[in-house]
């Protein structure tokens, strides 16, 4: 693992990392908020996913998370969006290929030679993290913002007992009927709906849920709204009777401007999970 940089912030390290990946078979960037506290022993850690376009630097400069962070004694870990780099397949637009990775493993060429974010963000950087780091594999959430959403749900629910608590920012929520989804589930899964279940959110909670708390924050003014399917996690939430908090904000849009207002409240809800 190589240093990239770091930066003192809020009383703790806010640093860059990289490292050759064995699951994409490329280099690999994340970025890794210690807070003061961690200088003591270990500490509990956020996952923070993002979105479409995006890499591990977007959430990490733009979210506002490290001020909070810090003053719950929380990590905080930005992982990148896709596998990048020569060599790595790709697309012309913008919700396919690099930094559109859907946190899935892929199974159909060209993309599953490096595609592989469900193993590298469920398993592969985890033990990387916790072997290197201070910080607690038991004490864990996990968040992220749209397509980063979408992961953490689906994350969260795929992984029984690995999370405490899991949120969301906009979340694509039904991404099997979705255009933010049949499109790419088809590319990197193949034809076979039955293979991309667990990779929606809203089938997941129909079928299993999550144990532990959940929220999730939407803008009323989402310009992305109609292809996040809210509505049809909201219904799966009611009629499986999930613990969980799904609010609309108003007025709010999709940007960073979104997440940034409410991230004090999405660390805050975590940290109650993780030190409760």
């Amino acid at each position: 693992m190589k240093t990239v940089s770091e930066h003192r912030s809020f009383g703790g390290v806010q640093g860059v990392y990289s490292h050759t990946s064995e699951a994409t078979g490329t280099e690999m960037t994340f970025g890794l908020f210690l807070p003061e506290l961690a200088e003591d022993g270990p500490v509990p850690l956020l996952w923070y996913l993002s979105g479409l376009t995006c890499t591990h630097e977007n959430a990490m400069v733009k979210a506002g998370a490290q001020a909070w962070a810090a003053s719950e004694g929380i990590a905080l870990i930005f992982p990148d969006t896709s596998p990048r780099g020569e060599g790595v397949a790709d697309d012309e637009a913008y919700d396919l290929g690099q930094g559109a990775g859907f946190y899935v493993d892929a199974t159909e060429d060209p993309w599953a030679e490096h595609y592989q974010m469900w193993d590298y963000v469920a398993e592969e950087l985890p033990a990387l993290i916790e072997g290197t780091f201070p910080v607690d594999p038991l004490r864990q959430g996990i968040t992220g913002h749209s397509m980063g959403g979408h992961g953490a749900l689906t994350l969260a629910m795929g992984l029984p007992g690995r999370f405490r608590s899991v949120s969301a920012f906009a979340p694509i929520c039904n991404p099997s009927q979705s255009e933010w989804g049949r499109k790419q589930l088809t590319a990197y899964l193949g034809a076979d709906e039955a293979a991309w279940a667990k990779h929606d959110a809203t089938l997941m909670m129909k079928s299993r849920g999550f144990d532990g708390p959940m929220l999730i924050d939407t803008g009323t003014s989402d310009q992305f709204g109609d292809l996040l399917k809210t509505e049809a996690l909201a219904e799966a939430i009611a009629v499986r009777r999930q613990s969980a908090t799904l609010r609309l904000q108003k007025g709010y849009d999709h940007s960073y401007f979104f997440v940034s207002t409410f991230m004090e409240d999405h660390i805050g809800f975590h940290a109650e999970a993780l030190y409760g």
